[in-house]
């Protein structure tokens, strides 16, 4: 790890999540980033994940021990992961149902490719926009939700919100990580470091 490497922060896990859910962690990590156009190196690195994932590998990808790990964990939330998708398998139905992976611009993009990478799912919010620290926790639906000082951040599994989400002001990210319970730490590590690799620092508008 160099100083430029993010710095990994675990959110506050409930009690009644941890006793339910032991395993489960989620983390954070603050990195410059913002909304932009999708630089032709990380299209390319698309194009190659695209070569990588076809049909067949897309089937053996769900005995591999990171990706098995988020179906299991689907299943102990109540969601079918054959219904539901898991973030990476969604992604590689995607493709399958594309032809190709789309670019969709950053940060999206870099998100994906930290996904497809490691089989561990990383969104962002505007790190400008969460408030205190963060905790997983039971929601209002009996969905788990990360949520800060303001309430809901973010239901688990699910993108930020529009009022939550990166948007064209946006100079710094947060990044979250989803560990399921099984999935050593430096598989989470190599999904964040990779999707904030991918970030370009973004100037703060005048």
């Amino acid at each position: 790890m160099t100083d430029a490497d993010p710095v990994l922060v675990a959110a506050r896990v409930d009690p009644l999540v941890a006793a339910e859910h032991p395993g489960l962690r989620v983390w954070t990590a603050r990195v410059p980033g913002g909304v932009a156009r999708t630089a032709p190196e990380l299209r390319d690195r698309l194009h190659m994940l695209s070569d990588r994932v076809r049909g067949a590998q897309a089937v053996a990808m769900r005995a591999r021990p990171v990706p098995s790990a988020y179906r299991v964990l689907f299943r102990h939330l109540g969601l079918d992961p054959d219904v539901t998708r898991t973030p990476v398998e969604a992604l590689v139905l995607d493709r399958l149902l594309h032809g190709g992976l789309v670019a969709r611009g950053l940060p999206d993009d870099a998100l994906a490719i930290a996904t497809l990478e490691t089989g561990v799912p990383v969104w962002a919010a505007d790190a400008q926009r969460v408030r205190g620290d963060l905790v997983l926790q039971p929601g209002a639906d009996g969905r788990l939700v990360l949520a800060d000082d303001d309430g809901a951040l973010a239901v688990l599994f699910e993108p930020p919100p529009a009022a939550r989400a990166p948007g064209r002001r946006t100079t710094e990210l947060l990044l979250i990580a989803v560990q399921a319970p099984g999935v050593a730490a430096m598989w989470v590590e190599e999904a964040v470091w990779t999707a904030a690799a991918a970030m370009p620092t973004i100037e703060a508008p005048s």
